[in-house]
C-alpha cells in the first residue's frame, strides 16, 4: 500500500494567492476502508544547527522559537473506501486566503547556512486507530506574491569600489606595502536573483605582478535578537580570473546558485 502527492506544477513553484492544485494517488493491493483523507500544510521559518563548531546564529538555537507561517488542514474527503489499484483524488487548496487573518508574512522560500524557509504538504489516509495511517510529505516552493513584484525589472544600480593597500587589514607584503597598488571598478549591488551578477574592474597600478582575481559572492543571514542583530556569512561561489597584463581593465558576469 502506497501514497503520493502528485502537484499540477512540475517545479512545485507557487505563490501566495495562487491555489495549490494537486492530485492524492493511491496504489494498494485490495480495497480498504478509511475514516478520511486529510491534506496538512505547514510552512516556518527556522534555525537549523548543521555539523561542525556552532556559529553565532546557532548559538542561539535554543533560544529563539520557530515563526509559524501557516498551518492548515484540509479534509479532502471524508469516510470511505478506496478500491484496489491506483486511485487519484484532487484537491485544491488556497494558502492565504483573504477571508481568513494572517498572523504572519508568507516569506519566500529559503534555504541557508543558518536559517531555512519552508512549506510542507504532508497527506494522510487515516484508518483507524487499529490501523497506521498512509501518510506522504512533500515541499512545495512559494515565490513572493504577485501584487507585490513590480512591473517592470528592477534597474540595475552599479557601485563603484576600490582597493588599495591602504584598504586591507591583513598583512601584506613589504613590497606591496611600499610600492602599493590600486585596483578599480564598479559592480551591480541590486539586480533581480534570476539575472546574472556583471561588472568591471582595472588594475591600475601594482608594484608586483597580479596573475589572478578572485571574486567571492557571499550569503549574509541576521536574526534579530532583542536590541542586537546577529550576523553571518558564508561562501556561496568563487570565480576566478587569470590576469595576462599588470595593468589591464575586466569586465565579469557571474552566474550566481541559488541563495
Amino acid at each position: 500500500m502506497s501514497v503520493e502527492i502528485k502537484l499540477s506544477r512540475f517545479n512545485r513553484i507557487y505563490c501566495p494567492d495562487e491555489p495549490l492544485e494537486g492530485k492524492v494517488i493511491t496504489k494498494l493491493q485490495s480495497g480498504v476502508s478509511y475514516q478520511s483523507i486529510r491534506v496538512t500544510i505547514d510552512g516556518a521559518v527556522n534555525l537549523q544547527v548543521r555539523g561542525g563548531s556552532a556559529g553565532v546564529i546557532e548559538s542561539f538555537y535554543g533560544v529563539i522559537k520557530p515563526i509559524r507561517i501557516i498551518k492548515k488542514v484540509v479534509e479532502v474527503r471524508s469516510s470511505g473506501k478506496l478500491g484496489s489499484g491506483t486511485t487519484e483524488i484532487p484537491f485544491s487548496i488556497i494558502l492565504k486566503d483573504p477571508k481568513e487573518e494572517n498572523l504572519e508574512k508568507f516569506y519566500e522560500t529559503y534555504h541557508g547556512s543558518n536559517i531555512s524557509i519552508q512549506y510542507l504538504m504532508t497527506v494522510d489516509v487515516v484508518r483507524g486507530y487499529l490501523h497506521k495511517p498512509l501518510t506522504e510529505t512533500m515541499e512545495f516552493i512559494v515565490e513572493s506574491e504577485k501584487d507585490n513584484l513590480l512591473q517592470k525589472p528592477v534597474s540595475p544600480e552599479m557601485v563603484i569600489f576600490y582597493i588599495t593597500q591602504d584598504t586591507q587589514r591583513h598583512q601584506l607584503l613589504p613590497e606591496l606595502k611600499s610600492g602599493g597598488f590600486r585596483v578599480t571598478g564598479k559592480i551591480c549591488t541590486q539586480c533581480s536573483l534570476m539575472d546574472p551578477v556583471g561588472g568591471e574592474l582595472t588594475v591600475e597600478a601594482s608594484a608586483l605582478p597580479i596573475q589572478s582575481i578572485d571574486i567571492h559572492v557571499l550569503r549574509v543571514e541576521s536574526i534579530l535578537i532583542g536590541e542586537k542583530i546577529a550576523t553571518e556569512t558564508s561562501l556561496i561561489q568563487t570565480t576566478q580570473m587569470e590576469m595576462f597584463a599588470d595593468k589591464c581593465l575586466c569586465q565579469f558576469i557571474l552566474f550566481c546558485p541559488a541563495l
